[in-house]
């Protein structure tokens, strides 16, 4: 066995992050070979990700990047199984490298296209490995989406101040003036911040599903069953409403003023800032 340096110890573990201790056994068992050196602490990361496959993950940061035009923006969930380790430098290097990948992978959707998307040759799934064998605990990705707006209009963007909530809110505007407007820009903001806080099931009433209605109607149905056959019908309808109103974003009560749908808030906004404009879609991910 060839003979290890402290120098060639201490250079590997500049290049891995890892303990002194793991780098000088993984040198031993490479026979001083760097690479080889670094692809056994790679494996390391590997086996404790399969090892502890089952554990839940219910802590980490949510990571957004939109770009400076506000025409695109990336969201993802970088999770692992303790506060300890979302705090901890391993963790938070992984964190900062995501806001460098994310604008790199062009894909929709899809924890698997993100974890797959490289820079300088290396992928992110390597990145989170390297940082699994530093910390010894399960992190992963938990979800990762994209949205791109080819039309006028911009992406709002929030990460609530605990990083452990985050939204994107794709708006369209008649005009990109109106988009650009900084009281609009504000409004839309507060919309994502909305979102955060409220977690709204859909946009409109037409994305909820039709089993999740139709279990609503029975359990309204339910609730009024004593009541006379001929009001039982209008009852569950206006249950029906009152549940779309409390779950769908366009109807919600604006969490700075429940009086005034969210739509109106939007379209105050709009008309202020001499235009029109609409919520196209919107995503919220949060973690634990």
């Amino acid at each position: 066995m060839a003979e290890i340096s402290a120098a060639v110890v201490v250079k590997l573990r500049k290049m891995s992050g890892q303990g002194m201790m793991d780098c000088k056994k993984a040198l031993e068992e490479s026979n001083g070979n760097l690479e080889e050196a670094m692809t056994i602490l790679r494996k390391k990361g590997l086996a404790t990700l399969a090892k502890r496959a089952d554990r839940e993950t219910t802590e980490g940061k949510v990571i957004c990047v939109a770009s400076p035009d506000g025409k695109e923006a990336a969201m993802a969930t970088l999770c692992c199984e303790t506060d300890f380790v979302a705090k901890s430098d391993a963790f938070l290097v992984v964190a900062d490298a995501m806001k460098d990948y994310l604008p790199a992978c062009k894909a929709a959707d899809g924890v698997e296209n993100f974890l797959n998307t490289a820079k300088n040759g290396k992928k992110f799934s390597e990145v989170v490995t390297e940082s699994v064998s530093k910390t010894g605990e399960k992190t992963e990705v938990g979800n990762y989406a994209r949205l791109t707006l080819k039309d006028t209009g911009s992406i709002a963007t929030y990460v609530h101040f605990n990083g452990k909530i985050g939204v994107m809110v794709e708006i369209e505007t008649s005009s990109q003036a109106v988009a650009d407007n900084e009281q609009f820009k504000l409004i839309a903001k507060d919309i994502a911040m909305h979102i955060a806080a409220i977690n709204p099931l859909s946009l409109d009433s037409s994305g909820i599903p039709a089993d999740v209605v139709e279990r609503e109607k029975a359990i309204a149905a339910d609730q009024v069953k004593n009541k006379p056959a001929n009001i039982i019908d209008k009852i569950v309808e206006g249950k029906i409403r009152k549940f779309f109103a409390d779950n769908c974003l366009l109807a919600q009560g604006f969490v700075k003023d429940e009086k005034i749908p969210v739509e109106k808030v939007l379209a105050d906004a709009a008309t202020a800032a001499g235009g029109t404009a609409k919520i196209k879609t919107f995503v919220r991910f949060a973690i634990g």
